[in-house]
């Protein structure tokens, strides 16, 4: 579904007009609009409550020798590793403290060699996650980040979302029905109690993909 059917589908439980455009002008579109944060507050909870398979990605970096640090284009600082593998030495790589680096780099001469350690260290100019790997590389690499990667908020109109909609639309209507004035009450207690059932079904549908994931996740 796209932002607009999204914020439609929850007006409608509302008992609201709908709207042609989110961000608009006029008294419709101002709520809209708020209908709009809901569902963007909806989607970053359900985005993070399982690693969707939808949002799983992979990110690529081939290393250059001499070179420790690194820029994970198209992060955004926004992503949960799986796991990372350095594809040319068919090895998996850990993560390591930055007090770990620190001690290694500072405190010895650095070993130049495979790459089989790495850790966060900064964000780009251009927002992007830096990620430092140790040994240093003799040589060039292929490294292998498996994430799961959040998506931007939604603010086109056309902006689709890629995760199951029916828990973002009834945690939204929630979050509404709680802004008008039912906070407490058993109308929105029913609605926050129907968008975590549904939440529950989606990951356990989801799920069923990846039998080797153990890490389940609040709902």
């Amino acid at each position: 579904m796209t932002y607009i059917e999204l914020v439609n589908a929850v007006m409608r439980r509302l008992r609201e007009s709908e709207v042609t455009t989110v961000q608009g002008t006029g008294n419709s579109n101002s709520y809209a609009r708020l209908i709009g944060d809901f569902v963007n507050e909806a989607k970053s909870q359900v985005e993070a409550a399982w690693d969707w398979s939808a949002l799983r990605n992979t990110m690529t970096l081939t290393t250059t020798s001499g070179v420790f640090n690194y820029e994970l284009n198209g992060s955004q600082n926004n992503f949960k590793v799986l796991n990372v593998w350095n594809d040319t030495s068919n090895i998996e790589m850990r993560y390591q403290t930055a007090t770990w680096f620190d001690q290694e780099f500072l405190m010895a001469e650095p070993q130049r060699g495979i790459p089989a350690f790495y850790n966060f260290n900064g964000v780009s100019a251009d927002g992007d996650t830096q990620v430092d790997i140790y040994p240093i590389p003799d040589a060039a690499y292929a490294l292998r980040f498996n994430v799961t990667q959040r998506n931007l908020p939604l603010s086109a109109d056309s902006d689709p979302l890629v995760i199951p909609t029916r828990p973002v639309i009834l945690l939204a209507t929630a979050m509404a029905i709680e802004e008008r004035g039912e906070d407490g009450g058993q109308q929105s207690a029913n609605a926050y109690m129907a968008s975590r059932s549904a939440l529950a079904d989606e990951i356990a549908l989801d799920a069923a993909r990846h039998p080797e994931d153990t890490i389940w996740y609040s709902v």
